[in-house]
């Protein structure tokens, strides 16, 4: 697995899913609504952590500066 997000990406998915996760145990999303935007929050961390994002693989994106290539 070759990272292909960048920091900015990284650290925005992060803030991305600590919002949601406030959100919902929060009790402000819930229902099914709050139980898919929470598997999508555990998603974001997961991939901001490995610095690798599948969804980018097909289109060939890749957000990591040319220095942090791997």
């Amino acid at each position: 697995m070759r990272k292909n997000m960048g920091s900015t990406d990284r650290i925005i998915r992060i803030v991305l899913a600590v919002i949601i996760a406030g959100l919902y145990y929060g009790g402000f999303i819930s229902g099914t609504l709050g139980i898919v935007l929470l598997a999508v929050a555990v998603v974001f961390a997961v991939t901001s952590f490995v610095s690798f994002c599948p969804a980018y693989v097909p289109f060939g994106l890749n957000t990591c500066s040319t220095e942090n290539k791997k």
